[in-house]
């Protein structure tokens, strides 16, 4: 039995979810826990328009989840995703045991802390183009 931890990524119906959030939340999880799955972080991502319309859907709500689960599960996990009518994408990735930590963090604190993160800044010449780095010259 190989357990390991996957990241879900969702695309729900954004209608079905508006009328009943805390139903729809509550299936997901319990279809994971119902397959002997562990849930380590289970939320909601954002709500956004598609890029392209799926099933006649222009909007969806992603919803993120990390859970441990045993690796033979995941293919009846998958397809009772794709039987869930409030369903409209869903992804399921391996993730590294070294990074399961840092992964589960940044979804606790959403998307909001990331966008608050100071990404560093890059100097750039009077022309507009990137200063060399030291040693980089050719």
């Amino acid at each position: 039995m190989a357990l390991n931890v996957y990241e879900g990524m969702f695309i729900l119906d954004s209608g079905r979810f508006a009328r009943d959030p805390e139903g729809i939340a509550a299936q997901v999880d319990k279809m994971v826990q119902d397959a002997g799955g562990e849930i380590l972080v289970s939320r909601q991502w954002e709500e956004r328009r598609l890029a392209y319309p799926i099933n006649g859907q222009r909007k969806g709500l992603y919803w993120l989840m990390y859970f441990r689960l045993d690796s033979l599960k995941l293919a009846e996990l998958n397809r009772q995703f794709s039987l869930f009518d409030a369903n409209i994408r869903n992804l399921f990735i391996k993730i590294d045991p070294r990074i399961v930590d840092q992964l589960v963090a940044h979804a606790e604190a959403g998307p909001a802390a990331m966008a608050e993160r100071q990404l560093p800044e890059i100097d750039e010449d009077e022309d507009g183009t990137e200063e060399d780095f030291e040693g980089d010259e050719e």
